[in-house]
């Protein structure tokens, strides 16, 4: 009767190695240790809550200190479970298998008890067995105090650490250990579990239920039995589908896809009426956007890797016929945009006063989003209203015509492709061995960009006016403001590029316009070519206050031809 009361997670708490789930690497290892006694002074055992570490450190406790039923056994990998050992073990109540809850027991000092009574051999057992749970809550005075223990411990001592947080455990602890990771149960093997536990509870449970508690569960044992525990309770050890999922509050698959189905088909009225159903019917909205974005995922895989999805037995035919057909609908940009919504979205529900209005939020949200044009799309309909050239690398030269802030307005105006003449810069050429050479400044002034000597190549273009050039050789005059440097490094740099000497000479008068200046002609002309065309005249004339903000323009020549492609021109310019 006592055993009956006991939560399914200790009732059912296995008590040899054979009973362990999904830990075949951790079994093997020690199954064979033991056999050709290669024991470990110290164990690690790593791995998210409720999969089974500290029910390992008693089992190897067990394994370790066993003596047979008839007392006189030896360490055995398969422990009997009968002898005196193995009961106190199992009941917690073994003098010499020492368990410490490290969270409350973080001190250097209580540490130190440990270090204390480690030096005396064990009162009955075999060995003296230290089992740490949480290890990484001690302290670092307190792991400091560990280490020399840990490294050459007594003869007859084990230690055994269990956590789940081995990053916070210091490097010098986890190398004088034997580390194993203990992995998430897969789903298949827990929902099997569960079954097993539910047919000896005198239970009755529909295989697609205990799925759906081994899905919660996310790879813990004791997580899904304390789930199965009281859907047992709740239930009356009679487990559907219908009941469990209204148990966790979780959505109906069918009505989650029609809810995904009305979202990505922009559907509002059947969108809001879906969700207030399910939530009428206990969903919670944190779930519902939760499974909305493990749909994506899975839509996202079947999209990628059609052939996985015919693998996965856990999924029903009819959820796999309807999951095919959105993945084909819907394409890896827009699913990927829908997992950036909704990832967001979870957040956004998780600390909302109103999680409902929240979540009803983001779905009009991701609706209005899957409504729009990709940005391929975008560009093949430019491109069949003629707004756009194909041909590179040449594009449309746009003008855009805002108002003023006292306006709040802003009009957007395409002109007609032109060729605009390069003013500044051209095609720099290459000599056989990667040396360059130049013709004139602006191919100077690229070449600097291009090296990331953003600083020098602005000084090139806003501080000399060119008189010639000849290779090694440039003859120039400065602005008022140069930077001293200015030849000095221009010169160095010309030295890296060609491995030639270059000489600066300066000259007190003469020379063209600086880059910059040129640059500011040329935007100039511009600006007055565009005020004369009808289009922006008549814009100007609706909106006096309007100003043109910005000159977009490309050049237009074919490949191959010699010429400029001109930076965006960015100016404003006050409505004359």
């Amino acid at each position: 009767m006592a055993s009956s009361s006991q939560v399914l997670a200790r009732k059912y708490r296995p008590q040899v190695f054979d009973d362990l789930l999904g830990q075949e690497a951790l079994v093997q290892t020690i199954r064979n240790a033991i056999a050709t006694n290669r024991l470990a002074h110290a164990y690690m055992l790593t791995g998210i809550r409720g999969v089974g570490k500290t029910t390992s450190a008693r089992i190897i406790a067990k394994g370790l200190n066993c003596i047979g039923p008839d007392g006189k056994g030896g360490m055995t990998p398969n422990p009997c479970g009968r002898c005196q050992h193995c009961q106190d073990i199992a009941n917690d109540a073994h003098i010499d298998v020492i368990e410490i809850d490290a969270a409350s027991n973080t001190s250097v000092d209580n540490v130190r008890e440990i270090i204390e009574s480690a030096k005396y051999n064990p009162v009955s057992a075999r060995f003296k067995i230290y089992i740490i749970d949480e290890v990484h809550m001690l302290s670092k005075a307190a792991f400091n105090a560990l280490l020399k223990t840990l490294e050459e411990p007594p003869e007859r001592v084990k230690f055994i650490f269990a956590t789940t947080e081995v990053r916070k455990v210091p490097v010098t602890i986890l190398s004088r250990c034997q580390r194993f990771d203990l992995k998430r149960v897969d789903e298949k093997t827990l929902a099997a579990h569960l079954a097993k536990i539910t047919s000896q509870e005198g239970g009755m449970a529909e295989e697609a239920a205990l799925h759906l508690i081994a899905r919660a569960g996310e790879g813990s044992v004791r997580d899904s039995l304390s789930l199965l525990d009281q859907a047992l309770t709740q239930l009356d050890k009679n487990l559907t589908v219908e009941g469990v999922r209204h148990m966790l509050g979780l959505v109906d698959r069918t009505a989650l896809f029609d809810l995904y189905e009305a979202v990505m088909g922009g559907n509002m009225a059947q969108m809001l009426s879906v969700l207030q159903r399910q939530y009428e019917c206990g969903a919670e909205p944190l779930v519902m956007a939760q499974d909305l974005l493990e749909l994506t995922h899975w839509l996202t895989r079947i999209k990628i890797v059609p052939t996985g999805l015919e693998e996965d037995m856990s999924v029903p035919e009819s959820e796999q016929a309807r999951g095919k057909a959105l993945a084909s609908s819907l394409s890896v940009a827009t699913l990927s945009a829908a997992w950036q919504v909704l990832l967001k979205g979870v957040e956004e529900i998780k600390y909302a006063d109103y999680p409902l209005k929240a979540l009803e939020m983001v779905l009009i949200r991701l609706a209005y989003m899957s409504e729009l044009p990709s940005p391929v799309q975008l560009i093949q309909d430019i491109k069949k209203n003629g707004l756009v050239e194909v041909s590179r690398p040449s594009l449309t030269e746009g003008v855009s015509v805002a108002r003023s802030q006292e306006s709040k307005a802003s009009v957007n105006v395409l002109t007609p492709t032109k060729t605009v003449e390069p003013a500044l810069a051209s095609l720099s050429s290459n000599t056989p061995q990667g040396k360059r050479t130049f013709r004139d400044l602006s191919e100077i002034a690229s070449c600097a960009r291009e090296r990331c000597e953003r600083l020098l190549a602005f000084n090139i273009e806003n501080y000399i006016r060119p008189i010639s050039i000849e290779p090694g050789l440039i003859k120039c005059s400065f602005i008022e403001g140069t930077p001293r440097t200015l030849s000095r490094d221009l010169a160095q740099f010309l030295l890296k590029e060609t491995g030639e000497r270059w000489i600066i000479q300066e000259q007190s008068e003469g020379g063209a316009k600086t880059a910059h200046e040129m640059k500011t002609d040329h935007q100039n002309q511009i600006l007055s070519e565009v005020k004369t065309q009808p289009l922006v005249s008549a814009v100007l004339k609706a909106f006096p206050k309007a100003r043109i903000e910005k000159i977009k323009e490309q050049n237009t020549s074919s490949e191959g031809e010699e010429g400029s492609h001109p930076e965006d021109d960015t100016l404003t310019s006050a409505d004359d």
